[in-house]
């Protein structure tokens, strides 16, 4: 019966070297690019999912670029300028900023339960070449019930 004896094998200290710095090389450049990535991830869904949008008097300025563009526009809910048609499943409003700038708003969807009470609304959509707004999106703000009483209606309260 033969014995296996084993053989040492001693590896010369600059290859050693080498194969310990080429390996925390590779791990350098593995989280350097790992790292890049997160980051082009970050700036990306930042940009993507930022909160800018337009008021209707920016929008009204820049129309003739804005056409057939994806962009975001905020103003007041019009009183009164609510249509609703079910049968469409269309809801078509306006919007009008400080200025009095309006833009009707065509939203195809359901109407939202929350429409009568709303009081401004932010809309996400393109604009159209006949001046409306075809709506992707609609988001509404409604007045909050905690809102402080303006200081007039206050003061005649407590006279």
């Amino acid at each position: 019966m033969s014995q296996y004896t084993p053989q040492i094998q001693v590896i010369p200290a600059d290859l050693a070297e080498s194969k310990a710095s080429g390996k925390n090389l590779k791990f350098l450049v593995g989280g350097l690019l790992l790292i890049g990535l997160v980051i082009a991830l970050m700036v990306q869904a930042t940009m993507s999912t930022g909160a800018y949008y337009m008021t209707v008097s920016e929008l009204h300025g820049r129309s003739a670029s804005l056409v057939g563009e994806r962009v975001r526009v905020s103003g007041i809910v019009v009183d009164g300028s609510e249509d609703w048609r079910p049968q469409e499943v269309t809801l078509r409003f306006a919007i009008a900023d400080e200025n009095g700038s309006q833009l009707p708003i065509v939203f195809s969807g359901p109407r939202p339960d929350n429409f009568q009470r709303a009081a401004s609304a932010i809309v996400e959509g393109e604009l159209l070449p006949d001046g409306s707004f075809q709506a992707e999106t609609l988001l509404l703000k409604c007045p909050s019930r905690y809102e402080e009483e303006p200081e007039e209606v206050f003061a005649k309260a407590n006279s």
